[in-house]
């Protein structure tokens, strides 16, 4: 047996490579992220998660971004989810509507992923729709904090019972500000009892209601911490962990983003972020500094750490989307998903949603 490291690291293609192979293997690695360029067809999906699940033992974990609209990893023969901002919308008029489509969408969205042997998505996206972020956007449920904690309380559950782990970002707000931490350094100039009364209240529901694991933002807030929000023990340890009482997993955002560059070079950043409280670090698009990190870095799992991580394993879940197929449950809920945000006759699923992302980047 070899336990879970502290890094989560992508693959370059549909297929595991020598290299792939090599860094999976290694005792720094805990889990794999997937992406577009890693999908083909859902028996391309489910041959590469076996061979990674096969590697280890325990198995790595493996996660994708499948939020649905602009960021939903796996199109092909999977259900098209709408941008949770419809949601939102639905809710205006009809909130006891807009929360049963929460559910349902966070059971598909599970049980599809659950069924190609995926452990989890980081979602749900839980930054407030300022009008502001462009790479937030119709990703946010809501502007109000109370529809926003509901919908996603209600997906949640959803990937519960699709047999899947939640993961909440990105702590403590992104949607305030403008700037797009992938390419740039974002700073929220706000004072923290203005965050706290806004941002930070889908965060503190989530987490009474049970959210399993929390992905800070590449943001600063220099009226709380010069570092940001994933570096800093003044946003993990004190506030998110003291103040607000969180006991899940923190998973940093991807390290190689502009907003981490910083903390300085790759080893630097990634034991700032464990310092600061993360539980796992992301290391994304970047082969080289994948290398340089696993040789790079010293760091002996917590025991608390590895028991956390642990709960991010996925749920029982069908044999197959075959199998998922048959459900009566099922063919509802996907029939009620492909209205939504439609206002004429029912979509075929092929069409409902938007254009595919390229997977190049986080998010």
């Amino acid at each position: 047996m070899l336990p879970l490291g502290p890094v989560m690291l992508d693959l370059q293609g549909t297929e595991l490579t020598d290299d792939d192979r090599r860094r999976l293997r290694h005792p720094l690695t805990g889990g794999v992220i997937l992406f577009s360029r890693n999908f083909k067809s859902v028996s391309q999906l489910d041959a590469l998660t076996k061979e990674i699940r096969a590697l280890r033992n325990p198995h790595l974990l493996i996660a994708v971004d499948h939020e649905g609209g602009r960021v939903q990893r796996f199109r092909e023969e999977f259900t098209r989810l709408p941008p949770m901002r419809l949601l939102g919308e639905i809710w205006d008029e009809h909130s006891h509507k807009a929360k049963q489509l929460a559910h349902q969408i966070g059971w598909v969205l599970a049980a599809e992923l659950r069924a190609c042997h995926v452990d989890f998505s980081f979602t749900p996206v839980l930054d407030m729709d300022y009008g502001a972020s462009g790479v937030i956007g119709d990703r946010a449920f809501h502007r109000e904090p109370q529809a926003i904690a509901e919908l996603a309380h209600q997906l949640v559950l959803g990937l519960k019972e699709g047999g899947m782990a939640s993961v909440g970002k990105h702590f403590p707000g992104h949607g305030y500000v403008a700037v797009d931490s992938h390419t740039d350094v974002p700073v929220d100039e706000r004072d923290y009892a203005e965050i706290k009364m806004n941002d930070l209240m889908p965060f503190q529901q989530m987490i009474d209601y049970g959210l399993t694991a929390i992905m800070p933002a590449h943001v600063i807030y220099p009226k709380v911490d010069a570092a940001p929000a994933g570096f800093s023990e003044t946003w993990l340890k004190k506030i998110l962990r003291r103040e607000m009482g969180f006991d899940g997993v923190i998973f940093s955002d991807d390290l190689c983003m502009a907003g981490a560059h910083v903390m300085g070079n790759i080893v630097q950043r990634a034991e700032a972020a464990l310092r600061a409280g993360c539980d796992m670090v992301l290391v994304c698009n970047n082969p080289q500094q994948a290398d340089e990190l696993l040789e790079g870095l010293k760091w002996p799992m917590p025991a608390v750490s590895l028991a956390r991580l642990a709960r991010m394993h996925g749920r029982p879940h069908p044999e197959s989307l075959v199998k998922l197929h048959e459900n009566p449950h099922y063919a509802s809920a996907i029939r009620a998903i492909s209205r939504i945000g439609h206002k004429g006759p029912e979509l075929p699923l092929a069409q409902v949603g938007e254009p595919a992302p390229d997977g190049s980047a986080r998010a």
